[in-house]
């Protein structure tokens, strides 16, 4: 099939089983027996038709949504209308849900799911015996793993989540009752939540993707690798190849609600949460394992697990390994005494025990570095009296390698001291709850400590060394993974590797973690600080140096990417990004933050998650097996590239140091409403001191508030004045030739794309003859339509995603769908500054924040 009849016949099922069906299922909201539903829906398209014809013609949105009230409303009164506004945001709400619905039931309808980067296709390659014997050597030392975060760009409470696992299904089976029921259901079910979730039911949340998907595409996949590869899965080192990591309940950055007393509690419940999967799979294995012998070993199998979960006084398993014990014995029987029957059941629910033990997910605890830095002040000002010669005063103007050695030296017992500081508890504290879930659910279980903002070698030690004094040993079973985000701290990176590497004990401590290294990179933040062109770049070349020196040193550095959802958090096409590495780059795992709602639309599914998990899984083992010209970077395409970075960097910092950048997201975005939306537990700022301050934005409200605009900043400000520089200088021909030979520029620039795309200055036009903000406005507004025309001109596409037709019709359909509540949220941002009264001001609040989440759940992937 070639590429075009490939993308014709997807287009086609697209049209027919997502873009029909809809239209079809969308209809039955007009027949939902309450109040005010038929009124809502029959004059939504006529609001849709005012929302686009207005913007079109740079009309204001109190002039638009003026009009619409004046021609179709104008009996109403002023509550009347502000019902009506709620009801459309409402309804426009569920008609997301129905649409992603539907688009999730055709997945593998409209995606080619044995297609290039499945695991189907990557063993149609394997053609040489010599190629498949370095696939099998590759795989003794490789490993995926997802992380799943807390970060809150997930809207939909639990209720309404598996209200859209059953509307997926109903609508793939085309049962319209059970369709009609469910909207029903969906039409009086709460979309928001009435209070902040705690981490702790952060937790509980993902913990239904966990058993729902996880728990059966992870063998799923191996199954298909070790079936195409014609050998025994018992062969296969699963333990390691697919892992999941989970941050709810560990993630203390900002987060002064995860306290270790959670932390503990999060790793009970992922416990138990696998021990019900178990039990319930050991129940049908018992109903089919009904021969002699192996029927006992069953049931006292099922029994331990119970008592496991349910009567911890009575025998039970206390580690997996006892369980797979068991169940390799029973195993024995099943084929010497009963001829292998059911054997592939039962070996499915051994290779669910060794791929998750009995933690499920391991939980990674994260701590900013100022926190640890605290900390040491504190207990460096209690033990004073123990130590001789020393004053806490003098340790300040030390360097940085004498303080290194005193911590590492340092030999205290630090549970006979008490500290007032809650800080200092809480870092103790989060160790402790280390050490408490290592013993309760195994060593894996919890066995990485994170430091965000990690700007020293220091920063690493000094985690390290409160683990030693906690731990009480020099063996300490814990990856300290420090975190580069900004632009300084990636440029320094590796002096701060080396460093480490370099320090006796620190080598001594890496030999013992089997001589690894795990380092994170953090798109979010690099983005934020040095724009989306830079901070890709720096991390390309982060990656780099840190790879060299690692080598150098005969360390394996693994690297750990904190991904967002969309494209200015370093998300987008993450198969084709990761494909795309060369040699130069250390690839021995793929590691990766899955959040929000990457995870519901990527992993929400078992035919989105199988699709998506066998992408990224190939896309690591692409650069070994086999030779491509268009992995990695020659150096005259670095070159080229750090110019275009340097470029879009000036463009950037000029747009980001403007002094009415951070006025505007205060005053004219929905920045300032994140707090209230009360979709998770951490505040929207690190710092709780009152005024906005750049250096104290999280990631995930600054994307967040760009996305709700429609304005995508992080996606794209810089990249077309790069091109620009780079065109004027007559050199925009190397860049369309980098383009063509670069799968890892390519793919930054159709990330891009997909920013721009979702992208509408028209909505936000009015503010470009605002008294203030309008060169402001005019400034980004010329770089978005600069940034377009570079893109389509070096990749010598007529149209953004022209490429992609599935994903460039989403894209449209949903931003259709959305377009009147983002009329009523730039009505109410535009209100709230000439609300008189305070009645006035709290509706147009309420609508910004109602607002907010329709917005957010249609583009998928918005912050």
């Amino acid at each position: 099939m070639t590429f075009t009849n490939f993308y014709t016949i997807m287009n086609k099922a697209y049209q027919e089983e997502v873009l029909t069906k809809y239209n079809i299922f969308n209809s039955l909201f007009l027949n939902l027996p309450f109040q005010s539903t038929f009124r809502t829906g029959t004059l939504l398209p006529l609001l849709a038709q005012y929302s686009h014809e207005g913007f079109n013609n740079e009309e204001t949105p109190i002039k638009i949504m003026h009009d619409f009230f004046d021609e179709v409303l104008e009996k109403s009164t002023a509550s009347e209308r502000v019902t009506f506004l709620f009801n459309v945001i409402q309804y426009v709400e569920r008609q997301v849900v129905l649409f992603d619905s539907v688009e999730d039931a055709a997945f593998d309808l409209t995606h080619e799911m044995d297609g290039k980067g499945s695991i189907k296709h990557l063993l149609t390659r394997i053609d040489t015996e010599q190629i498949r014997k370095k696939l099998l050597a590759k795989l003794e030392d490789y490993s995926v793993r997802l992380v799943l975060t807390a970060h809150p760009t997930q809207f939909y409470p639990d209720k309404v989540l598996l209200i859209i696992d059953e509307l997926e299904d109903a609508i793939k089976k085309n049962d319209f009752s059970e369709v009609n029921n469910l909207l029903m259901q969906l039409g009086k079910t709460g979309f928001i939540n009435k209070q902040k979730p705690t981490p702790y039911d952060e937790a509980q949340s993902l913990c239904w993707y966990l058993e729902s998907v996880f728990y059966e595409i992870f063998p799923q996949t191996l199954l298909k690798l070790a079936n195409g590869l014609k050998v025994e899965i018992s062969d296969l080192p699963v333990e390691k190849l697919l892992r999941l990591g989970f941050w709810p309940g560990g993630d203390r950055d900002g987060n002064p609600f995860v306290t270790p007393e959670v932390s503990v509690k999060v790793g009970k419940l992922l416990k138990k949460t696998l021990l019900r999967c178990y039990y319930d799979d050991i129940k049908k294995l018992k109903n089919r394992l009904t021969f002699d012998v192996v029927e006992g070993q069953i049931a006292t199998i099922r029994d331990k697990i119970y008592n496991a979960l349910y009567n911890p006084s009575e025998e039970k398993y206390e580690q997996s390994n006892d369980l797979l014990n068991d169940l390799l014995e029973a195993r024995k029987v099943l084929i010497t005494l009963h001829n292998g029957i059911f054997l592939a059941q039962l070996d499915e629910f051994i290779l669910k025990v060794r791929l998750f033990g009995f933690y499920f997910a391991a939980l990674d605890i994260r701590q900013v570095s100022s926190k640890h830095s605290a900390a040491w002040s504190q207990i460096l000002q209690k033990v004073a009296y123990e130590l001789p010669i020393f004053k806490p005063e003098t340790y300040e103007i030390w360097s940085e390698i004498e303080k290194i050695n005193f911590l590492l030296e340092l030999n205290i017992k630090i549970d006979n001291f008490t500290f007032d500081d809650p800080i200092t508890n809480d870092i103790l504290g989060s160790i402790r709850a280390i050490q408490a879930t290592q013993k309760d659910n195994g060593v894996h279980s919890c066995e990485r400590y994170i430091i965000s903002n990690c700007n020293s070698a220091l920063s690493v030690i000094e985690v390290l060394a409160l683990a030693k004094l906690v731990y009480q040993s020099d063996n300490i079973p814990l990856d300290i993974v420090p975190l580069f985000e900004t632009i300084e701290d990636l440029a320094k990176a590796n002096d701060i590797m080396q460093t480490l590497y370099q320090h006796p004990f620190y080598k001594k401590h890496l030999a013992q973690r089997a001589g690894k290294q795990p380092i994170m990179l953090g798109f979010s933040d690099g983005t934020k600080d040095g724009g989306y062109l830079r901070a890709n770049t720096s991390i390309f070349q982060a990656k780099e140096n840190i790879t060299s020196i690692s080598r150098e040193n005969q360390i394996k550095v693994i690297f750990f990417d904190g991904r967002g959802g969309p494209p200015g958090r370093g998300g987008g096409n993450n198969q084709a990004f990761y494909a795309s590495l060369g040699k130069s780059i250390e690839n021995a795992e793929i590691q990766v933050t899955i959040q929000g709602q990457t995870i519901s639309s990527n992993y929400g599914t078992l035919p989105t998650a199988g699709f998506n998990l066998e992408r990224l899984f190939t896309a690591g083992l692409e650069n070994e097996l086999f030779n491509n010209e268009k992995q990695g970077l020659n150096q005259e395409e670095k070159d080229i590239l750090e110019q275009l970075a340097q470029h879009a960097h000036k463009a950037y910092l000029d747009f980001k140091n403007h002094e009415l950048f951070v006025p505007y997201l205060e005053k004219k975005t929905p920045l300032t409403f994140y707090g209230a939306s009360n979709i998770g537990s951490r505040p929207a700022k690190r710092n709780d001191a009152s005024g906005l301050k750049f250096e104290d934005l999280r990631a995930i409200p600054f994307v967040g508030c760009w996305a709700q605009m429609k304005q995508n900043i992080p996606g794209f400000y810089g990249f077309g004045s790069a091109l620009a520089a780079f065109k004027e200088e007559g050199k925009l021909q190397s860049v369309k030739k980098l383009y063509e030979n670069s799968l890892f520029f390519r793919t930054l620039v159709e990330n891009s794309m997909q920013s721009l795309s979702k992208a509408d200055y028209k909505a936000t036009h009015y503010l470009s003859e605002d008294e203030q903000y309008a060169p402001f406005w005019h400034k980004m507004h010329d770089e978005y339509e600069r940034t377009i025309a570079l893109l389509l001109e070096i990749s010598g596409q007529k149209t953004l995603l022209e490429a992609n037709e599935v994903s460039k019709t989403s894209i449209e359909i949903r931003e259709k769908i959305i377009l009147p509540i983002i009329l009523i949220q730039q009505y109410a941002l535009q209100k709230l500054e000439e609300a008189s009264t305070v009645e006035e001001a709290d509706v147009c609040r309420k609508l910004i924040i109602r607002c907010m989440f329709g917005i957010i759940n249609a583009a998928r992937n918005s912050a």
